[in-house]
């Protein structure tokens, strides 16, 4: 082979291993990116543990109630049952607890003692012969905003007592929390884009769980917007 020859092919031999490295390093990059990509998809998209504030109702009799003054009520009738039914039937399945009310008969007895909640909470867990009382009051609740109830500005606020007849003084919390909540996410929203009932429906789906949450490990979304 000439002289030359043996030149031209050195250098066309060169050439490919620095397109070959570059192209590699350009595919490293790119598989960097995805990988980064996937990871932050994952983050933002999976979910985590979040253990309960409160574990004082294992292995305990207990029962979940709910309040609310009159004039949340008549803004949203049946409120305070359906927060009732709902925080009570969760914590029967998840917290724990050696027994609880059964739902149905807890509004029962409640419904049949309709001045329960002016009553001092030690004697409500007497009434319903429980060792652990949780008292939900619900002090704030609104659809839209102050003012404007053309626009929805969802909010629903309130404080979760626990009561224990085991204590010195049934009448003395062992445990307070306050969850507040809202929705939608975003302003702007009117009855156009949303009826008023999925906003009601969705404030108590997110109180709910707040709610219920306090008093067993569960998982929650990484990006909760509530």
């Amino acid at each position: 082979m000439r002289r030359r020859d043996i030149i031209r092919t050195a250098r066309a031999i060169g050439l490919g291993a620095c397109l070959g490295t570059a192209l590699l390093m350009t595919g490293g990059c790119a598989i960097a990116t995805l990988i980064g990509g996937m990871a932050r998809s994952a983050e933002r998209f999976g979910d985590h543990e979040v253990l309960a504030e409160y574990t004082g109702l294992q292995g305990k009799a207990f029962a979940a109630v709910c309040t609310a003054d009159r004039v949340i009520e008549a803004s949203e009738p049946g409120l305070s049952a359906r927060i009732t039914q709902r925080v009570n039937d969760r914590l029967m399945i998840n917290a724990g607890a050696s027994h609880g009310i059964p739902s149905r008969d807890l509004l029962g007895v409640l419904y049949n003692k309709p001045q329960w909640n002016a009553m001092p909470p030690g004697e409500v867990a007497e009434l319903l012969g429980v060792q652990r009382l949780v008292w939900i009051e619900i002090t704030h609740y609104r659809l839209s905003e102050p003012g404007n109830r053309h626009v929805w500005d969802g909010l629903c606020q309130g404080t979760v007592t626990v009561y224990s007849t085991e204590s010195g003084i049934p009448d003395e919390p062992v445990y307070e929390q306050i969850i507040q909540v809202r929705f939608p996410d975003s302003p702007g929203y009117i009855e156009a884009d949303i009826p008023a009932a999925a906003i009601a429906t969705e404030l108590a789906n997110r109180f709910v769980n707040r709610a219920a949450w306090l008093f067993y490990d569960h998982r929650e979304p990484n990006e909760l917007p509530y």
